[in-house]
């Protein structure tokens, strides 16, 4: 690939990764998330804006964890990738759990923006993956979950 290729190639990722285009970023989500909040359930959803969060944070963590580190286990499936059912959080907790995700989601951008960074060489302790496809997972990934935060928040808020 060309190096004017791979530099729009990565600032693609990073626009996606930022919640460019047909997504909502994080901070939009999070900015104003009303803290009374993270603990409810809206009828039919089996968790809290809270626990959504964790989970984000804590499949976020694991992706960026696998693509930069071959001694890094992953949590086991699918119970290392969600708080126990009966945890709640508090503002301190989200609040904890908004800065982490902020600092691994900036973690991977580095990892993108960096031209070392191979996005198309295997990850050598993989089986497969790449850090095209890490990065893409986590665009991926967090899209779904900050569109169910934004339904939680209307559900919960009443609008």
């Amino acid at each position: 690939m060309n190096s004017e290729n791979d530099r729009a190639l990565r600032e693609h990722l990073l626009y996606l990764l930022r919640g460019g285009g047909a997504h909502i970023g994080f901070d939009k989500v999070v900015e104003d998330f009303p803290v009374e909040l993270v603990n409810r359930k809206a009828e039919g959803i089996p968790y809290t804006p809270w626990q959504v969060l964790e989970h984000m944070r804590m499949a976020q963590w694991d992706i960026l964890e696998f693509s930069r580190n071959a001694a890094h286990v992953s949590p086991p499936w699918p119970e290392g990738y969600w708080p126990q059912p009966q945890k709640l959080g508090d503002e301190e907790s989200w609040k904890r759990s908004v800065e982490s995700f902020r600092t691994d989601l900036k973690e991977m951008e580095r990892l993108v923006e960096d031209s070392a960074t191979n996005l198309f060489g295997r990850i050598p302790h993989g089986d497969g993956q790449t850090i095209l496809r890490e990065a893409l997972l986590i665009a991926d990934h967090n899209a779904y979950h900050l569109g169910v935060l934004v339904t939680l928040k209307r559900l919960l808020a009443g609008s």
